[in-house]
């Protein structure tokens, strides 16, 4: 039974959501109703799968040679699984409020809940095919959401979201297909599938193919140069772009590169080659550059935009660091990350929404007007900081522990750009912060007297993210020990 859940999961968001336009919904409650119950039962289903986890995979359909459509549960699939499954109801129910003021909500609910199912396939995927296939799946469900407004500029960056991730998947291919060849099996197995007397001398062309693989799928991740369309899909709906870049696609980019180092090319393979400082030189740059745009931007969803892109590039960091340690600290960012911007981005949303503004000069004093949701936008700041209490120093703290002791000189520079990113992080997130709360003297409050915090479907899941956030930072060490039990292989499908 449990082997059937393995495919059930992914096609339960999927039915439902083809549902949504189908349904003659009486009342928008009846619709908002169907979608929640629908999304947190899948939540359900998806956490009953992880506890009772299937000792080995299920082939949903099998092709020629060892090429499959297969499914399974392992340590690695059940972080993202977990991670994805927890935060979709919440996301659905801010939504909810943040669409009554948006057309087409029911295209908008399909496509959003679809996308729930496509993110589960990748976090379940047993092996690379399969993984592939749902990561085009992925950018193919989320493109009518960023051009959900149909505006000329949600045109435009859907139209470069498409290009660059179809790019992306282009240079992925090219790593799956060496995979299938050079490998011994498809299947994601930790420590890598490489057969060595196939690669003979052929090693550099396999390590130029992992670079090639690595930035192909770090498109999704916002890898420089290729991040330039993150800051452009800002213009969807804030509960899309708070899942393209805290969620469902940044951390799918991630979640795959972290995939393809460890369980597919192999870490030992990897680990002390020129592709290895390449790459870790590009994500190095990624991280301060990332931060340093963010410092200049002044328009609010594109300054935590640029925030997105130098931290997925942490998570980055901690891949091809390429030893366990660097395992965990990039599965503790990609969940603790998630957490802190999902928070700040719905706070953004809830700004936007009360007030219509989006620029970081018209914030002045609303701090006074929406304690609740410029408080919790502070707490968000403060953990993406790293200060010590808050998820985000965990993170970065393990991150730096693994740099150090991989003994890699080169790592040694990724602690500095760390922490010239947290100093740049105080920067441009407590900017926003300060203005809220602590207005020009010469302010007239009358400007603001008629906003307000907003209602219970938006006030809830942020208060849910900032007690994660807290909870995480005082008491991280059970979930630090699973990750690291999963770096170890103790989870592994056999």
């Amino acid at each position: 039974m449990s082997k059937i859940m393995l495919i059930a999961v992914i096609l339960i968001p999927v039915f439902i959501g083809v549902l949504v336009p189908v349904i003659p919904f009486k009342k928008r409650r009846h619709m908002e109703i169907f979608l929640e119950m629908g999304v947190i039962l899948n939540t359900l289903f998806v956490w009953s799968l992880l506890y009772h986890r299937p000792t080995d995979n299920f082939i949903f359909a099998k092709f020629t040679g060892n090429l499959a459509i297969a499914f399974r549960v392992d340590g690695m699939g059940m972080v993202f699984a977990g991670l994805v499954s927890f935060l979709w109801p919440l996301a659905t129910l801010f939504a909810f409020e943040y669409m009554t003021k948006e057309k087409h909500e029911k295209v908008f609910f399909t496509f959003y809940t679809v996308t729930y199912g496509v993110t589960l396939g990748i976090a379940l995927a047993d092996n690379i095919l399969t993984m592939y296939f749902f990561y085009e799946l992925l950018t193919l469900v989320t493109v009518p959401l960023v051009m959900h407004t149909l505006t000329r500029e949600a045109i435009l960056a859907s139209r470069k979201y498409l290009y660059y991730s179809l790019g992306g998947a282009a240079f992925a291919f090219i790593g799956m297909i060496f995979v299938i060849v050079y490998g011994t099996t498809t299947e994601f197995v930790l420590g890598g599938v490489l057969d060595m007397e196939k690669i003979g001398d052929r090693t550099n062309i396999l390590l130029l193919i992992y670079v090639i693989a690595f930035m192909g799928f770090g498109v999704k991740a916002a890898i420089c140069p290729f991040n330039s369309w993150l800051p452009q899909a800002g213009v969807a709906p804030t509960p899309v772009t708070a899942l393209l870049h805290a969620v469902a696609v940044v951390k799918a980019g991630a979640f795959a590169i972290l995939r393809i180092t460890y369980y597919s090319f192999g870490a030992d393979f990897l680990r002390g080659t020129w592709g290895q400082y390449v790459l870790m030189g590009i994500v190095m740059f990624t991280v301060v550059y990332g931060c340093s745009r963010a410092v200049k931007e002044t328009h609010l969803k594109r300054r935590l935009a640029y925030s997105t892109i130098s931290n997925l590039s942490y998570i980055l960091f901690g891949a091809v660091i390429m030893t366990p340690l660097g395992m965990v600290g990039a599965l503790t960012h990609m969940v603790f990350h998630a957490f802190m911007k999902i928070c700040s981005f719905f706070c953004a949303g809830a700004i936007m929404h009360q007030t219509e503004k989006q620029y970081i000069h018209e914030l002045d004093g609303l701090g006074r007007k929406m304690p609740w949701v410029f408080g919790i936008f502070t707490v968000s700041s403060l953990a993406l900081m790293g200060v010590p209490g808050l998820a985000g120093f965990i993170s970065k703290w393990n991150l730096a522990y693994a740099a150090v002791e991989s003994g890699n000189k080169m790592a040694y520079f990724g602690i500095g750009c760390l922490l010239v990113s947290a100093l740049l992080t105080a920067i441009y997130m407590l900017s926003v912060a300060v203005r809220a709360f602590f207005p020009p003297t010469d302010f007239d409050d009358s400007t603001v007297e008629e906003f307000s915090d907003p209602n219970w479907k938006m006030l809830l899941p942020l208060l849910i993210f900032t007690a994660a956030i807290i909870v995480f930072g005082l008491y991280s060490s059970p979930l630090v020990k699973f990750f690291m039990d999963v770096a170890n292989g103790y989870y592994k499908v056999v």
